[in-house]
């Protein structure tokens, strides 16, 4: 019997490889021989990078860069697939709002100058694609902090360049190219995105996403104000209106940067991950299908790994069953689209802190008692 186990992470408890490989215990304790083919899996969120260098047997680089804040450095990482030619990178993990204490975000100065170096240190490697998650950022500047790392000036009206910071793309008056790293017009660039915002007005980077960052509303509007005047600057210079392309605002607005300067391609993450370990070659010889993360409610239905596993599985007829350890209400929607049954693995009533310590007995034993009841059912 074959098992294509293909998780994402439960947040804070296991990583994804970490996941299948307690379904994988689980299973064999019951059928010795069957063959498991472990797939760990994200849908372009955190835990991407991981999720894609253990399904490709890639590695994993730290760099040095500069954090949100503009001022202190931070070890960020990014993974380099196992083709070789493939680099990951989260810009969380550069420009990510965890990496600023709550009482300290304001993304009138946080900078995405971070993330432009990490896509520099995968430059450096001589890759042909580089993959980009974009979600948990603590900026709303346009990508301009990344572009300046990547070599561009922007320039003032007295040709010094701006400071960083969403709150100062108003000062912006001229954009010099001249010494932009032009390696990356050799390189395929694609973006793992999954909110469609445009970049301004009240359903843009700056009012939707801008108060999670510490932004009050008067800084909402200065922030939107800004971002307005660096589009117009773009448009002008660049001759790029893409400020209404959906996922232009997300991540404060690196989106829309990221198409104006680098030309690149905005995409659902699950289908990038997908693709990228090959999820439908595996899947199609597979009796069952095991996935799973951390909580799986109605919002599972956006985007989230588990339905990409399943919409990839049921094109194969093939029956799938996900694992949770929250699961929530208003759930039959993912039973209506490709996923068979969820199982809860808790084991009992448990506080989080215990929880999150047993997930991998919990996962192993729930993936255990599956198997013994798909082994009964195929006896009938």
């Amino acid at each position: 019997m074959k098992f294509v186990l293909a998780p994402d992470s439960f947040k804070e408890s296991m990583t994804a490889k970490e996941v299948a490989y307690a379904m994988e215990r689980g299973i064999k304790k019951v059928l010795k021989n069957a063959e498991c083919v472990k797939v760990p899996m994200a849908d372009g969120g955190e835990g991407t990078v991981q999720s894609l260098v253990d399904a490709t047997n890639g590695q994993i680089v730290h760099a040095e860069v500069t954090g949100p804040d503009g001022k202190n450095k931070v070890d960020a990482v990014f993974g380099i697939l196992g083709d070789h030619k493939t680099a990951v990178i989260e810009m969380s993990s550069a420009s990510g709002i965890h990496l600023i204490e709550s009482e300290k975000r304001n993304p009138l100065y946080t900078t995405t100058y971070g993330t432009g170096e990490l896509i520099k240190a995968a430059l450096d490697k001589d890759i042909s694609t580089i993959l980009i998650g974009i979600g948990g950022s603590a900026t709303n500047d346009g990508g301009a902090g990344m572009i300046a790392a990547l070599g561009a000036k922007l320039l003032d009206k007295d040709k010094n360049e701006i400071p960083f910071g969403g709150g100062h793309l108003n000062k912006l008056q001229e954009i010099d190219l001249k010494k932009l790293d032009e390696r990356f017009r050799n390189v395929d660039i694609r973006v793992a995105c999954d909110v469609d915002n445009p970049l301004l007005g009240e359903k843009g980077a700056s009012y939707v996403f801008g108060p999670q960052k510490g932004a009050t509303p008067e800084i909402v509007k200065k922030l939107d104000k800004n971002l307005t005047s660096f589009a117009k600057i773009i448009e002008n210079k660049l001759g790029k209106d893409i400020k209404e392309i959906p996922g232009a605002g997300a991540a404060g607005g690196l989106g829309f940067g990221l198409m104006a300067f680098l030309n690149a391609k905005l995409e659902k993450g699950i289908d990038l991950v997908i693709e990228y370990t090959k999820l439908r070659e595996k899947v199609k010889s597979a009796d069952f299908v095991f996935t799973g993360e951390g909580s799986i409610d109605f919002q599972t239905i956006f985007g989230k790994t588990p339905l990409g596993v399943a919409k990839v599985a049921k094109k194969f007829n093939i029956p799938v069953i996900a694992f949770a350890a929250h699961v929530g209400d208003d759930i039959d929607v993912l039973y209506e689209n490709g996923i068979d049954s969820i199982v809860g693995i808790l084991r009992g009533v448990t506080d989080l802190k215990s929880a999150l310590k047993e997930g991998k007995i919990n996962v192993e034993k729930a993936s255990e008692n599956i198997t013994r009841i798909l082994t009964v059912a195929r006896r009938y």
